[in-house]
């Protein structure tokens, strides 16, 4: 099973088994990783799973693809980087196996 490592702001991190096809953002919920919030379960109208995609995975990750995340994106809690994704988005894949997300330091 695919692994995805969680990095608070205080750089402590959780390495967790998330499924394929599942998403990083249930994978943090499920396993109670701190600063995921997932406030409308996935559902792509919150930004309470904002991340910031660790720059070795940027590439392998992508960019949003869906215009309703670009949009969410823009009014985040934390400051918006090049690298930020809502986890929600981000499905596991056997390609995924080591990501590494941080966890911003707010999501309201």
């Amino acid at each position: 099973m695919p692994q995805v490592t969680y990095v608070q702001s205080d750089g402590t991190s959780q390495t967790i088994e998330v499924p394929l096809d599942e998403n990083v953002m249930r994978g943090a919920l499920y396993n109670g990783v701190e600063g995921i919030i997932g406030e409308c379960g996935g559902g792509l109208s919150c930004a309470t799973c904002h991340c910031y995609v660790d720059a070795e995975w940027t590439g392998r990750v992508g960019a949003p693809q869906l215009q309703e995340e670009r949009d969410l994106l823009e009014g985040v809690a934390a400051e918006r980087r090049p690298s930020s994704r809502l986890s929600c988005q981000i499905a596991m894949t056997a390609e995924l196996d080591g990501l590494v997300v941080h966890v911003p330091d707010a999501q309201y």
